[in-house]
C-alpha cells in the first residue's frame, strides 16, 4: 500500500500491517523530518494523522488533500507533493487544544467506562509509560485503564488531572491502541476533587473514604461502640439502628456457598467503623452522578488504605448499605488480610489470604456483582495466581508506583551517575516520605550501591529494602531541580528502553490473570 492509498480513505482505516506500517512511517519521516512512529499511522477523511519525534519532543503531523481536518488544530503547515499530489503536511505540538481536537475525530482516543470485565489500572506518574503498559496489554487478556493517578501523586508529580489524560491519549495513539481504555481518577476525597476530574473526561472514580473510617471500633468495648453507632447521623444514612439490626442480623445471609450470621457485636462494630464511609461514599457519589449530567461512569470504593483489615460482616455492612442508598459500583477495595506493602510481593499467609479473599468475593457476588480491587496491586506476583483462579473477571489489578521503579531502572542502565545521584538523595529523603506510605524498608538494610559496578546498579530495583525507599521517594526526586532535567531528558532520550522494561515487566503482572483454568465466569 502506497501512502496516497492509505490517505484516501473516507472512513477509519484499518490498522496496517507492522511491515507496510514501517514502510509508510519511514516516507511519512522523510516528509515532515520527524522519526514516526509506525503503530501511530490512522486515516479517516482522506486525512492521514501520525505521530512523530524530533529530538526528545513529539509531535502531531497530519496529511491532508484538504483543510477539513487540519484546519481545526493548531501547528505550520506547508505544502508537499506526493507522486504529483497536491497535499497539506501540517506539524502540531502535543499539547492540551489538539489533543481535545483528536478526541472529537477518533473514539478509540476518549476514554469510556469498562464494565466487568477483568481490568488492569496503569499507573503513569510521568507520563511516559503508556507506550509499554499497551504494549504489555497486547499480550494480555486484561481491560486496561491507563490514564490514572491520585490526587495526592497529581500534587507530588506537579501534574493535573487533565495532563494526566493527554499524556495516555499520546500513549495510545503512539502504540495505535484501538481496543478502549478506561480513565481512573484515582483516591478521591473531596467533590472538588471529582469536580477537576470529570472537566478532564475520567470515567473510573475510585472513591477514598479512609479520614472517615473509625480503626478503633476494632477494639472499643460494646458500650463505647454503641454510644458511636447512636452518634451517627441517622437521617444522613436514612434508616435506623433498629432498621440496620433487623436487615443484617436477624437471620442468616446466604452467600452462594455458605451463610454467615453477623452477630449484634459484629454490626455494632461494622458500623461505628464504617457508618461514616458510607454516608461520605453516598454523598460523593450523588455529587458525582449531577456532575456528569447522565454521562456513563464507574464508581469504586476503597478501604484499602486503613490500620486494620476489613472483616467479612464489615463487608457485607458497607455492600449492603451502599446498594440500600442506590449507589452504583463496579469494584471495591477491603483492606485484605496481609500486608500490601508499596511495589514488593505480598507479605503474609498466603492459604489465610485464598481463605479470606474467596470469603469476599462470596460477598461481591452477593451483593453485586462487582470486581474486587487489589489496590498497591504492583509486584504482589504471589496473590495474582488466587485472585485469577477464583474471581476469574471480577478483579481490578491497580498499580502506580512499580512504572516509575521501572523508569529507575531504564535510568540505571543509560545514565548510571544520574542513578547514583538519586540513590543518595532518596535515602535521605525516606525518613521524611514513608510518612504517608505502608511501608517497611530500612535504609541500612539496602544494598549497598557503591559497591555495585554500572552494568549491575538496576539489580538494586530487586532488593525488598532499596525498591520501597525509591518507590516512596518520587515526588521528592522529581521536585528536585537538579534532577528532574536530566531524569526526563534520559527516559526521552531512551524511550525504547523504557518502553521494553515497564512492558517486560507488567506482562509479569498479567499472566497470571491470562491462564485459562478460571473458576467462575464474567456472567
Amino acid at each position: 500500500m502506497t501512502l496516497l492509498q492509505y490517505l484516501n480513505s473516507s472512513n477509519l482505516a484499518p490498522a496496517l500491517p507492522e511491515a507496510e506500517a514501517q514502510s509508510l512511517a519511514a516516507e511519512l519521516g522523510n516528509l515532515s523530518g520527524l522519526q514516526v512512529y509506525p503503530r501511530s499511522l490512522t486515516t479517516t477523511s482522506n486525512t492521514l494523522f501520525f505521530l512523530g519525534r524530533k529530538d526528545d519532543q513529539k509531535q502531531l503531523g497530519i496529511l491532508s488533500s484538504s483543510d477539513a481536518l487540519s484546519s481545526k488544530f493548531s501547528g505550520t503547515s506547508s505544502a508537499v507533493s506526493l507522486d504529483d499530489a497536491a497535499l497539506t503536511l501540517t506539524v502540531c505540538d502535543t499539547n492540551a487544544s489538539n489533543a481535545a481536537v483528536l478526541r472529537t475525530i477518533f473514539s478509540f482516543l476518549v476514554a469510556k467506562p469498562l464494565g466487568l470485565a477483568k481490568s488492569a489500572g496503569c499507573g503513569d506518574r510521568l507520563g511516559l509509560a503508556t507506550p509499554g503498559h499497551i504494549q504489555a496489554i497486547r499480550r494480555s487478556t486484561m481491560a486496561p485503564i491507563l490514564a490514572q493517578q491520585s490526587i495526592r501523586e497529581n500534587a507530588r508529580t506537579g501534574r493535573t488531572p487533565q495532563e494526566v489524560m493527554d499524556d495516555a491519549l499520546w500513549g495510545v495513539l503512539q502504540e495505535g491502541w484501538r481496543e478502549g481504555f478506561g480513565a481512573d481518577a484515582d483516591h478521591l476525597k473531596t467533590t472538588e476533587d471529582v469536580d477537576s476530574c470529570v472537566a478532564a473526561g475520567y470515567t473510573f472514580y475510585t472513591i477514598d473514604p479512609s479520614a472517615h473510617v473509625d480503626n478503633h471500633a476494632n477494639t472499643d468495648a460494646i458500650e463505647t461502640l454503641r454510644t458511636k453507632v447512636a452518634a451517627l447521623d441517622w437521617n444522613e444514612l436514612e434508616t435506623s439502628w433498629e432498621n440496620l439490626q433487623r436487615q443484617l442480623s436477624s437471620a442468616p445471609i446466604d452467600l452462594g456457598s455458605f451463610s454467615v450470621t453477623i452477630t449484634e457485636e459484629e454490626l455494632l462494630r461494622a458500623a461505628a467503623k464504617y457508618g461514616r464511609v458510607v454516608a461520605h461514599t453516598v454523598k460523593m457519589y450523588r455529587h458525582l452522578e449531577q456532575a456528569m449530567n447522565d454521562q456513563p461512569f464507574e464508581l469504586e470504593m476503597s478501604v484499602d488504605e486503613t490500620e486494620t483489615v476489613t472483616t467479612l460482616a464489615e463487608h457485607i455492612y458497607i455492600a449492603h448499605e451502599l446498594k440500600r442508598l442506590g449507589v452504583k459500583w463496579v469494584s471495591l477495595a477491603p483492606r485484605y488480610v496481609g500486608d500490601f506493602e508499596k511495589g514488593v510481593d505480598y507479605i503474609g499467609d498466603l492459604d489465610e489470604f485464598e481463605k479470606s479473599f474467596a470469603q469476599h468475593l462470596a460477598v461481591s457476588h452477593t451483593f453485586g456483582p462487582y470486581k474486587l480491587s487489589l489496590h498497591s496491586g504492583s509486584d504482589k506476583f504471589s496473590i495474582y495466581p488466587i485472585a485469577s483462579r477464583l474471581a476469574g473477571d471480577l478483579v481490578h489489578l491497580k498499580t502506580a508506583g512499580t512504572s516509575y521503579l521501572e523508569a529507575l531502572r531504564a535510568i540505571g542502565e543509560l545514565n548510571p551517575t544520574l542513578f547514583r545521584e538519586i540513590v543518595a538523595f532518596a535515602k535521605e529523603r525516606y525518613g521524611t516520605d514513608r510518612a504517608t506510605y505502608h511501608v517497611s524498608a530500612e535504609v541500612s538494610k539496602m544494598a549497598d550501591v557503591d559497591g555495585l559496578a554500572d552494568d549491575q546498579l538496576v539489580t538494586l530495583l530487586d532488593d525488598f529494602h532499596a525498591r520501597e525507599v525509591l518507590h516512596v521517594t518520587f515526588g521528592s526526586v522529581l521536585h528536585h531541580a537538579p534532577f528532574r532535567d536530566h531524569f526526563f531528558a534520559t527516559l526521552r532520550a531512551g524511550e525504547e528502553t523504557y518502553s521494553r522494561m515497564v512492558a517486560i515487566h507488567f506482562g509479569k503482572h498479567f499472566a497470571p490473570f491470562d491462564a485459562v483454568n478460571k473458576t467462575v465466569s464474567a456472567d
